[in-house]
Order: C-alpha cells, then sequence, then structure tokens
C-alpha cells in the first residue's frame, strides 16, 4: 500500500523504480549522458549545477504531404497507405523526433514566466526549443501591430516529458515521470514510434 493508502501494482512500482544510469563526475564532466531507463530512452544533462532529464526524441510530430490523385484514390479505397508513402514521388514525410542528446543548450528570456532566463536544449533538426526545468516548447512571439517591437520567448506548454534525477552518494539515479498527462515526447517513446527495441 502506498502511504496515500491506494494501493499499487507490483509492475506500476516496477515502472516508476529508481535505475542507476551513472556516476556523478562522469556525468559533470560529459554535461551530457544517454541512458535507456525502464525501456525508455532519456537524456540527462549537467547544466549550471544542475541535473536534468528528459525523453531523449524531440516532440515534433510526423508530417505527410500526400498528393490529390493519391488522395482521390486512397478515399475510394483503391490504394493502400503503404503504396503512396513509398512509390509515390508527390509524396512524402518530414523527418521527426530529434535526438535532443546532439543538441546544443542556449538562455532564453522567457515572457510567461516573468521575464526569467531559462536554459533550452535546441533539438538539432527542429530547432526547436525546449526548456530544461520543464519541458515546455519556446517559441518567438511577435506583435504584427507594432512590427519594430522585440520578440518575446513565449511558451506552447509543456510538450517534452521531464524524468527525476537523484544523487546519491555519487551516484546518479533516474526515476520516470509518472504524471498522468499527455506529453508529445510520449509520441516516440512509447507506442509504435519507439526507437529502441522492447527487451
Amino acid at each position: 500500500m502506498d502511504p496515500d493508502g491506494s494501493e499499487q501494482d507490483p509492475e506500476t512500482k516496477e515502472q516508476y523504480a529508481s535505475v542507476y544510469v551513472g556516476r556523478e563526475e562522469d556525468i559533470k564532466r560529459s554535461e551530457r549522458i544517454t541512458a535507456v531507463v525502464h525501456d525508455r530512452e532519456v537524456v540527462i544533462f549537467y547544466h549550471k549545477g544542475e541535473f536534468h532529464a528528459m525523453d531523449i526524441r524531440c516532440y515534433r510530430k510526423i508530417l505527410f504531404f500526400i498528393c490529390k490523385p493519391c488522395i482521390y484514390l486512397l478515399s475510394r479505397k483503391l490504394l493502400k497507405f503503404q503504396f503512396l508513402v513509398t512509390r509515390c514521388m508527390f509524396n512524402f514525410s518530414a523527418d521527426s523526433g530529434g535526438p535532443l542528446h546532439l543538441g546544443e543548450i542556449e538562455v532564453c528570456k522567457s515572457k510567461s514566466v516573468f521575464n526569467k532566463f531559462r536554459s533550452c536544449i535546441v533539438c538539432p533538426w527542429h530547432k526547436y526549443k525546449i526548456t530544461l526545468e520543464t519541458g515546455e516548447g519556446l517559441y518567438q512571439s511577435i506583435d504584427p501591430k507594432d512590427p519594430s517591437a522585440k520578440p518575446m520567448w513565449c511558451s506552447k506548454g509543456i510538450k517534452q516529458r521531464i524524468h527525476t534525477v537523484t544523487v546519491d552518494n555519487g551516484n546518479i539515479y533516474v526515476t520516470l515521470s509518472n504524471e498522468p498527462f499527455k506529453c508529445d515526447s510520449d509520441y516516440y517513446a512509447t507506442g509504435i514510434f519507439k526507437v529502441i527495441p522492447s527487451s
């Protein structure tokens, strides 16, 4: 029984148990490492004296473009989806789920948190900026009525799942987030788009 009085099945407890990912001194030296925690790929950053862990793949979703003739054939069930992705030269799918462990860390001044400076990882494929602390996606807003105004960094909301990092006797442990809400990064960390094979 949990401290709050609720029962938790053993499989769920195992899924959210802390996992050793490395030595504190090694991670501080390299500033980032990747690890697999309960079948989920994560990246652990050490930045400005703090450890941060998040899903390793950027939250950007797949984008398909399908030409009009293929849409017509699909709607009439005369064509299978697998065919048009691989055979029609006018159809394409954009890359997705960029490798955040290869991105650079930048500092952005965020309007959404009282003009606070926030450290962000920048996706090397899509240039999306994601806060290390909360997993919020940031974008630069502009005021169309005042084009001379300086663009401000604003939040899209939480897009990347953040996990808990614990330091114990020089060892680093990661505990997966058990927050009930869905994050866009869950798309690549679970289900059919999962990058690593299940064991």
